[in-house]
């Protein structure tokens, strides 16, 4: 099958003509492409993003993950149901939607793919109307740039100075030294060395050789590259090219979620300027060294935000992940050594670069090393993305920047890094966010979203809710990921209706084990840190819901029946 921007853009263009993909609009594409019609129909079918039948003339998705959970998107879904419910679904469908990158607007809807934030029932409402009307809906209105932040190297100066240097002086292997001396780690969860990630790439045999930016955040609470790729779009690009320059890949592909319209359309815009201004194409900078760039929609789906998931839909396919090894940097894009990093690492380089390892050094708290960027949302007064010293006391942020809970309301309980992280209690709330304070206590720094949960809130409702979101994202490939996630969702469900056992417990303790142990990647591997967390720091709040029957916050529904 042909690369997934091709193949992804003649989908996309089919259903933008007649609604969804025809049956025989797919079989001509197939003929025009030569991919079989059941090829192009499993990978079509695999992504949330198309249709393979009409669809209702207005699809409202309603975001119930976390952040939107906690701000009432479950009341706003049942309104608009109940609401809407006498006009047919070939009218108008309400539905659930997997997060919609909008955490710090919660709760948050989509109206045939337009996004909107912070809404009530009745402006969703008035919006599905208009739609309705087939009347054009509103657009999101785009944040001021933000012009203080520390991140910024250049503070008004000309843009792109590190990769003109770099071009000049073509010290690759002093560019990687200096990156290594600075210890920067991945900053999309995993942590890798990033010098240690490159130098691979660059000593890898081959001409042929990739560098992609993941900007497919996609977890409950994650908004920072959203933030990052607002405000300092220069710097991600330059870092990419960078990137280029030192492990000698010719080729660029920044992969973002499709519903970042707004930071698409930056993106294309600084990609514009760069191939005018001669920073990328052919010549670089008038030299003879290649590196080209090319922004990649993605087709939807958390899933997508795992290495090797992404790659595999770059390549046209189901984003469905791959064994490891051979890792990325050996066998990444095409089977080519590919440097895969996030958003926020490669906006980190040209810091490094302009600035110096010291100055890096010196940014963060402690023994901590740089500036990080956290988005935090749920139950706090000013949810957002803050800009902060890496290794500051969660405290610090969650009062001093995001104001804490809700007036009259304690801090109960958090997730530093949405539901893969699991949640700690309150007591742990001074804890450095930084990766090994975090997993020093059994969480995780991960992608820096802090989510917070106030008093009144039911942890076994906040860890169902996370593993739901899990169960409903699952690519299916594995047995462990797919069977288990529904499994625990029926367990916890159970619990939560008043009709769990205690022999449950030692059913779903094996269960977590089985699927830490035997899941493919990371979805079904963490999959489990929202009940395990729970279970460690609220283990008390749980026992209740199955040996008294009863809910303590008096939030869960005990003693009625459900359906999963």
């Amino acid at each position: 099958m042909r690369g997934g921007s091709d193949i992804f853009d003649e989908l996309r263009a089919i259903q933008r003509q007649y609604g969804y993909l025809t049956g025989d609009q797919l079989a001509a594409l197939s003929k025009r492409t030569n991919i079989p019609v059941a090829r192009i129909h499993g990978v079509a079918d695999f992504y949330p993003h198309f249709h393979l039948s009409p669809p209702p003339k207005v699809t409202a998705h309603v975001c119930c993950d976390m952040s939107c959970h906690l701000r009432g998107s479950d009341h706003v879904r049942a309104d608009l149901k109940l609401r809407f419910q006498a006009m047919g679904e070939k009218n108008i469908a309400i539905r659930d939607v997997s997060c919609l990158g909008q955490c710090d607007g919660a709760p948050a809807v989509s109206i045939n793919d337009h996004v909107y934030r912070s809404v009530t029932s009745s402006q969703v409402e008035a919006l599905i109307f208009t739609a309705l009307a087939e009347s054009e809906l509103p657009e999101l209105p785009r944040d001021k740039p933000q012009t203080d932040l520390k991140s910024d190297p250049y503070k008004g100066a000309p843009h792109y100075a590190c990769v003109r240097k770099l071009v000049e002086t073509g010290d690759w292997e002093g560019t990687i030294a200096i990156l290594k001396a600075s210890g920067l780690s991945g900053l999309g969860g995993a942590g890798f060395p990033t010098g240690i990630k490159w130098e691979a790439v660059r000593k890898a045999p081959g001409p042929d050789k990739y560098v992609v930016c993941n900007a497919d955040e996609s977890e409950p609470g994650t908004i920072k590259d959203r933030f990052i790729m607002q405000h300092l779009p220069n710097l991600v690009i330059e870092g990419m090219i960078i990137a280029g320059l030192v492990t000698g890949a010719q080729k660029g592909i920044l992969y973002i979620r499709h519903e970042y319209e707004a930071q698409e359309h930056i993106l294309r815009e600084e990609i514009e300027h760069c191939r005018q201004e001669g920073l990328i194409g052919d010549h670089v900078c008038g030299s003879d060294l290649v590196f080209d760039l090319e922004l990649f929609v993605s087709p939807g789906g958390y899933i997508c935000g795992e290495e090797t998931a992404l790659i595999e839909a770059i390549e046209g396919k189901r984003a469905e992940p791959r064994n490891k090894p051979p890792f990325p940097v050996i066998s990444g894009v095409w089977n080519k050594p590919t440097a895969l990093n996030n958003v926020e690492t490669f906006a980190n380089v040209p810091q490094i670069l302009i600035n110096g390892v010291e100055w890096y050094k010196a940014q963060g708290r402690g023994p901590c090393s740089g500036l990080k960027f956290v988005g935090i949302s749920g139950d706090v007064r000013n949810p957002g993305v803050f800009e902060i010293p890496m290794g500051t006391p969660a405290s610090e942020v969650i009062y001093g920047r995001a104001l804490g809970p809700p007036p009259g309301k304690k801090f109960k309980a958090w997730a530093p890094s949405g539901p893969s992280s699991g949640y700690l209690p309150a007591s742990l709330m001074d804890t450095p966010l930084d990766f090994k304070a975090l997993s020093a206590v059994g969480s995780m720094l991960g992608s820096g979203a802090i989510v917070v949960c106030a008093e009144g809130r039911c942890m076994l409702d906040m860890a169902l809710n996370a593993v739901r979101f899990f169960r409903n994202e699952s690519c299916g490939k594995c047995v462990p990921c797919r069977i288990g996630t529904q499994k625990m969702v029926d367990i916890m469900t159970g619990w939560a209706h008043g009709q769990g056992k205690p022999s449950d417990l030692g059913l779903i303790e094996e269960l977590m084990e089985a699927m830490k142990l035997a899941s493919i990647c990371g979805l079904g591997q963490f999959a489990h840190s929202p009940l395990s967390s729970v279970l460690l720091h609220f283990r008390a709040e749980i026992e209740a819901h199955i040996v008294q029957k009863r809910c303590p916050e008096g939030v869960c529904p005990m003693r009625e029946e459900f359906t999963v």
